[in-house]
């Protein structure tokens, strides 16, 4: 480990954990301090500090299931910041974004994933301008 990669072992749960979201949504989402909220404690120790870091399913695998689940239950806003992160960390490109709805829709319900269809040009739209944007 570098200096400024502090070694896993010796972080806490909660560190892991906000070290993993903040690597899952490649920095789109505010990671609030330890103590702020007992809901985002819990989550940022359990499901970012535990589940997320476990190495049987990668990232993209794992965010695969995940809006899987988000498309079924209609969440288009919070289907959008994984889409989002999924092209921002190279685990899905704009063509497989595509492919997971047309895969979806027969599972989930084809109105309820064509309610994302649209938002998933939005996001892709975005990403594209961002990647030709100079540095």
């Amino acid at each position: 480990m570098s200096e400024s990669t502090p070694d896993p072992q010796q972080q806490s749960a909660y560190e892991r954990g906000a070290a993993k979201m903040a690597e899952v949504y490649a920095g789109d989402v505010v990671i609030l301090p330890e103590g702020a909220m007992p809901f985002n404690d819990v989550m940022m120790r359990s499901l970012f500090g535990e589940m997320w870091t476990r190495d049987v399913l990668s990232i993209r695998d794992r965010r695969l299931l995940l809006m899987g689940v988000i498309a079924a239950s209609g969440s288009v806003d919070v289907w959008k910041i994984q889409a989002r992160a999924a092209l921002k960390n190279g685990e899905l490109s704009p063509a497989e974004l595509r492919e997971t709805l047309i895969t979806l829709a027969p599972y989930a319900g084809y109105p309820r994933v064509a309610g994302l269809v649209g938002e998933c040009e939005v996001v892709i739209a975005k990403w594209n301008k961002e990647q030709q944007a100079p540095a």
